[in-house]
């Protein structure tokens, strides 16, 4: 069911200064930051060759991510994202086998415009996975 891996996310303070440092260290390419209202974060991807590593940084005093930085304050994995061929199918046998969906189930579109799930880190051995339709 889970397809390759999309990206390992990183909260930042500064998701476009952490980028700079991968672009300077590995050579990765960098965009440019995205704002995700939605989502609460600002956006900014370094790509590899093999993957991608997504900088987030809060958006507003009411970004969810504000919490993980308040108990991370150097920032840290925030989570891994997965590509699924198909969410909902991924999204009702991830239920029927138990894990916990965030939200409310459903899919919201994320960083890449592709529809979205988060899944509950207690079921996942304490990480917070994103799946994305691939």
């Amino acid at each position: 069911m889970l397809g390759r891996l999309n990206h390992v996310a990183i909260a930042v303070k500064d998701a476009a200064k952490a980028a700079r440092i991968y672009s300077a260290a590995f050579g990765a390419q960098i965009s440019d930051p995205v704002p995700m209202p939605e989502h609460g974060v600002t956006t900014v991807f370094a790509t590899l060759p093999n993957t991608k590593i997504e900088f987030i940084e809060p958006l507003g005093d009411q970004s969810p991510l504000s919490r993980f930085l308040e108990r991370n304050a150097e920032g840290g994995i925030h989570h891994l994202c997965y590509e699924v061929t198909d969410i909902l199918v991924a999204r009702d046998r991830l239920t029927a086998e138990g894990a916990r969906i965030l939200g409310d189930g459903e899919p919201r579109i994320g960083a890449h415009g592709k529809p979205v799930l988060f899944l509950h880190p207690k079921d996942f051995s304490g990480a917070l996975i994103e799946i994305e339709q691939a």
